[in-house]
């Protein structure tokens, strides 16, 4: 290695105080970006630099050669620089630097220019760093090329036109390693953000798309780009959506951190992953949350080996990604409703959100803003999130109901209408909402609700601070559906757990029918029973006796002898078996009309369980709940149904209204369907229940 080229270089330095010529430097209005291309000597820096400089618009960029800007500046340029002082090489590296910022200042370019961290001879214990506090206060971002060692010892033992300082493979990777190290630590110190790049990047050019995405990208044009993206999504959505649920992923959506998993599932780089995912070392550096942390989780991202790989990722990441049963109902309830609109609006990867959108069948239906590599050409930050927020309710005039669970959603949610924080079980929930959100309530006029997903899970702070809402029932969704109140009496619930799903599989499978489909159904009767119907109505104790002898204290259905299930025949009946065999002590009726309900099945009774498999239009429930209301008035009616067409269930439909005015009344279902579909023969569930597809 040369002198010249030793000594001669513009790097960087660890120094924390601004040099005399920073500090003299006017205040520029526009603060120009300058991008450093650094690597150890070998790695093709100044090739690289010509390339950019054909390939680039002069218009919008000016080139630097570190050694050649340092020799105009020296009198007598390289050769007298030489023969300073290491004070007075310190004075001239920063000269250099000052001088391209004020050129770039002045002509409103990108500056690209070539640079060094540090020189370290084999024979040395410790590199010998390239001393300028100058580069950190001017470098607004430093591409690393990373080259392999074994690349570089070649190169420099076939260049001829250099005289190169010959070192072993092993002594080229400790340095490039330590430089990497230095340089990581140093960018997020001083808000440089840092992309490495291998030589398959770039030989694909990956290094001219990160420089023109450096030039374009500003805190600025990234929220310009979020405002358009989302005025696209409202435009292309039907102009009936009244209110847009805008909802976190990471945490919110699922329990799981998808930006985690994709750094458990990427291919390890020795640079980025030496110990797990690089975000927690970024997140935790001096950038915090940052738009330059985020710019630089960009960055990390990026600096997967190809387009195909990062595709790859993000499939296997999304396969492993389980939407909490909760949310999952919500959006496919909600994805037909015209006047209800869902955005996600995360942090994490784009991609992967896509995907798990489309294994849901919700693609397209749910709108997605979030980023992840550069050609998405944002990032998200808290406050992008609030402006999504106040965007959608102020310029749209749209109602906002705000999902979110850590404290980058909190601007989000306090800018809502309704927020709702989103509660996961304890070792997956994060552990500084806690104090946030207590302050935020306290001082600064927070007002929401708490999800606690699953069920089971302890809720935050407490439910008076922070009132329980459970959004699996269709009241929640109704209540997204207009600005008045809930009618009063009427409650719906949907189951929403991973075991509703496995005893909706066998009912729904065309391949199961008679015997077999008559036990599915009397499994999910019972199960509703058990799981839904004894929560709405309460236990009561009752004594049995104990296998060792002596009685003891059970419990039944609170007023199980004052209870009637009625089963409405025929496709009502297994499922009616299997409630009434939750509650053994009720009386049990059939009924294939209304009529067929007498006197004597209410008299004396608390509460009836009005039992269907499928409920399409609601005809014959609102007949039968017209019945029992003219025979008994007082009476509890639960409606228990295996599956209920979507559109029964909405505010202003006919079911509904029915419903509203007739009381207390409870609905339960396993499952909604989008579906409007009436069966017959073939698709008859009653005729599949007892085998008599045939009929027509």
């Amino acid at each position: 290695m040369s002198s010249s080229a030793q000594n001669g270089s513009i790097g960087v330095t660890s120094d924390a105080a601004h040099s005399p010529n920073q500090e003299a430097k006017p205040t520029q209005l526009n603060v120009p970006k300058i991008i450093g291309i650094y690597g150890i000597p070998g790695s093709g820096k100044t090739t690289l630099l010509n390339e950019l400089r054909h390939n680039l618009n002069v218009g919008c960029f000016s080139f630097y050669e570190g050694s050649e800007v340092i020799a105009d500046m020296t009198p007598g340029g390289l050769a007298a620089f030489q023969k300073l002082d290491e004070q007075s090489k310190k004075r001239s590296r920063q000269l250099a630097i000052t001088g391209v910022y004020d050129d770039c200042a002045k002509n409103g370019k990108t500056a690209i220019v070539t640079g060094h961290y540090m020189f370290w001879r084999e024979e040395d214990s410790l590199g010998d760093v390239v001393c300028t506090e100058s580069d950190l206060a001017a470098y607004t971002h430093i591409i690393y090329m990373n080259v392999p060692p074994e690349t570089i010892e070649k190169r420099c033992n076939t260049d001829f036109a250099k005289r190169r300082d010959v070192s072993s493979v092993t002594h080229l990777s400790k340095w490039q390693q330590a430089e990497v190290d230095a340089l990581l630590l140093l960018c997020h110190e001083h808000s440089i953000l840092f992309s490495i790049v291998d030589i398959h990047q770039i030989q694909q050019k990956k290094v001219e798309a990160l420089v023109v995405d450096f030039d374009l990208h500003s805190e600025e044009s990234n929220e310009e780009c979020i405002r358009k993206k989302l005025d696209q999504m409202v435009s292309s959505h039907p102009s009936q959506v009244e209110t847009v649920m805008v909802i976190d992923g990471d945490r919110t959506l699922t329990s799981q951190d998808t930006g985690t998993m994709f750094w458990d599932t990427a291919p390890t780089n020795r640079h980025w992953k030496k110990s797990g995912s690089p975000l927690k070392a970024l997140f935790g550096s001096p950038l915090g949350y940052s738009y330059a942390a985020f710019r630089q989780a960009t960055l990390l991202y990026e600096a997967v080996t190809s387009d195909d790989m990062y595709e790859e990722v993000c499939q296997q990441v999304a396969s492993a990604t389980i939407l909490h049963p909760e949310f999952l109902s919500l959006l496919q309830l909600a994805a037909n409703l015209p006047p209800v609109g869902a955005i996600i609006v995360s942090c994490g990867l784009r991609r992967i959100w896509e995907i798990v959108l489309g294994k849901a069948n919700l693609q397209g239906m749910v709108g997605i803003i979030a980023g992840g590599r550069i050609a998405d050409r944002l990032v998200i930050t808290a406050a992008n999130k609030a402006t999504v927020v106040t965007r959608l309710r102020d310029h749209h005039q749209k109602r906002v109901w705000a999902f979110g669970d850590s404290p980058l959603d909190l601007e989000m949610l306090k800018a809502a209408d309704q927020a709702i924080v989103v509660v996961t079980e304890e070792h997956t929930r994060s552990k500084s909402m806690e104090g946030a959100l207590s302050n935020a309530i306290d001082f600064q006029a927070l007002r929401a609700f708490q999800a606690v997903l699953p069920s089971s899970s302890s809720p935050r702070l407490d439910t008076t601070k922070l009132p329980l809402i459970d959004i699996s029932k269709v009241d929640f969704v109704n209540a997204l559906l207009g600005h008045g109140k809930q009618a009063a009496g009427l409650s719906i619930s949907i189951s929403a757990d991973t075991a509703s799903k496995l005893l909706a599989t066998p009912m729904r499978d065309a391949a199961v029918q008679g015997p077999s489909l008559r036990a599915a159904h009397q499994r999910a009767g019972e199960y509703l029973a058990l799981q839904h119907v004894s929560r709405i109505v309460g236990l009561e104790p009752r004594l049995i006796s104990h296998v060792l002898g002596r009685p003891t204290s059970g419990f039944q259905l609170a007023k199980e002898e004052q209870t009637t299930i009625v089963a409405l025949m025929r496709g009502g009946d297994p499922m009616a078996l299997g409630v009434s065999q939750a509650f053994p002590h009720a009386r049990y009726v059939h009924a294939k009309v209304p009529q067929d309900l007498k006197i004597h099945h209410l008299e004396g009774q608390a509460q009836v369980l009005l039992v269907d498999s499928v409920v399409n239009t609601g005809k014959s429930v609102i007949e039968c709940v017209d019945a029992i209301r003219f025979l008994s008035p007082d009476i509890r009616i639960i409606i228990v149904a295996g599956v209920v067409q979507a559109q029964c269930l909405y505010r202003n439909s006919v079911m509904y209204k029915a419903l509203s005015a007739h009381g207390s009344i409870d609905v339960v279902a396993l499952r909604v369907s989008d579906t409007k579909f009436t069966g017959s023969g073939t698709t008859d569930t009653g005729n599949r229940l007892f085998n008599t597809t045939h009929m027509t």
